[in-house]
């Protein structure tokens, strides 16, 4: 069929091979060094192979040269792009997977030579460590290399909890916190085992256990013994220890123990003091009470608290009626009322504002004293109470003489800005 005079008008074939073209559309089965002038956008275009497409006569070649950021599994996250060439508007970022079809996201440059993209649920959905192939294409449809990023897995480790922005991980017991790329600005509560309370012998009347040391680096909160928050972590990847501080053991033979200490990597926060009583109150991470003074019993006075993790413990009486409380994180024993424990301290890093790290109670002849917010046990007539299981809340003296008590056991919690891995 002969060729029509619209076709002969659109296209011009030279000696060197080459054709010329003139349309709205591009040119079905270019090959290299065909011109194209698109009469849409008034624009001469020339194919080149190397980007399998037509591009401008004077086009802006588009580099990739960085990417900062990482894909998690299963976590929208935000890359940074840095290049040159990526013009004003509508720059195509193109993920491919390993052997999979690619997604492209476009977007506008911040600047010719930086843009930000958010990673799209098809790629963030991929499995850890399939390689994702990064390339750019510019408003002048030139295409750059590839950079490749592997998908990787979010941190691990305790109980994964949200909040907000906010991914938690609470530790009630021992473990490993593992992340798998560094992580900055990683906000911590760290609080150690409640110090125990004994049981009543010899005619005196034992103290209330000291809470387990409170350390915290939460923005806008506090740390133990009235200390400001401490500066947030920024971790490299790898493992972190993770140790829960048990709460001292009851006793039955009128002494009392210190609880054990917490650690979170490099962050260790001190066992609560043991209330006084034959023994004499221990020192920790908030101090124990002292005893209620008769017979072969221990010192009267409180014990101290660790500066920056809790305060220290109250005072027993000579003669008189009550031992000491055991000290808080958030204020010392005897605060609140005669052997009363003191308080802890308030939290939200988990979303929910919770006391850590109450004193426990210590023995008042006259009627019932109270541990401190925050799991510090009570002490009453027919008995004492544990500190509260992963508080770090002190133990009540006992008055009943049968048995002594068991501090709370300790927590880690960490938590981090998911809008900032």
């Amino acid at each position: 069929m002969a060729e029509s005079t619209a076709s002969k008008l659109a296209k011009r074939i030279h000696t060197d091979g080459s054709t010329h073209y003139k349309s709205a559309t591009a040119p079905a089965n270019p090959v290299e060094g065909d011109l194209w002038y698109d009469t849409n956008n008034e624009i001469l275009k020339v194919y080149q192979t190397t980007f399998g497409d037509f591009i401008k006569v004077s086009a802006v070649i588009a580099t990739l040269t960085s990417i900062t950021g990482n894909i998690f599994n299963s976590l929208a996250t935000n890359l940074t792009l840095t290049g040159t060439g990526f013009l004003t508007s509508n720059l195509d970022v193109n993920f491919t997977p390993s052997g999979g079809s690619t997604t492209t996201v476009t977007v506008t440059p911040t600047s010719d030579t930086s843009a930000t993209v958010a990673v799209p649920s098809a790629i963030y959905g991929q499995s850890v460590s399939t390689v994702i192939a990064i390339s750019v294409t510019n408003s002048d449809n030139s295409t750059s290399t590839s950079i490749n990023k592997t998908v990787i897995a979010l941190p691990t480790g305790g109980t994964i909890t949200t909040s907000g922005n906010y991914r938690i991980h609470t530790f009630t017991s021992s473990g490993t916190f593992t992340l798998n790329s560094d992580v900055d600005d990683i906000e911590y509560v760290v609080v150690a085992g409640g110090g125990g309370g004994a049981m009543n012998v010899s005619g005196g009347s034992p103290g209330g256990g000291g809470a387990g040391g409170y350390r915290s680096s939460v923005s806008g909160e506090s740390s133990g013994g009235g200390a400001s928050a401490e500066t947030s972590l920024n971790l490299t990847a790898g493992d972190y220890t993770v140790t829960i501080g048990a709460g001292a053991s009851a006793t039955n033979d009128g002494y009392s123990t210190n609880g054990s200490n917490s650690v979170f990597g490099a962050i260790t926060s001190t066992g609560g003091g043991a209330g006084g009583a034959l023994n004499n109150p221990g020192s920790g991470g908030s101090g124990g009470g002292g005893a209620r003074d008769a017979g072969s019993y221990g010192s009267t006075s409180g014990a101290s608290g660790t500066s920056g993790q809790g305060f220290d413990g109250g005072d027993g009486t000579t003669s008189g009626t009550y031992a000491g409380g055991g000290g808080g994180a958030g204020e010392a024993g005897n605060t609140d009322g005669d052997g009363y424990g003191g308080d802890g301290v308030q939290s939200s890093i988990n979303g929910s504002a919770t006391y850590y790290a109450g004193g426990g109670a210590g023995f008042f002849n006259a009627g019932t004293t109270y541990g401190g917010q925050g799991g510090g046990g009570n002490s009453g007539t027919t008995g004492g109470e544990n500190g509260a299981a992963n508080t770090g809340g002190g133990a009540a003296g006992d008055q009943d003489g049968s048995v002594g008590w068991s501090g709370g056991s300790g927590i880690v919690i960490v938590r981090y800005d998911t809008t900032s891995l």
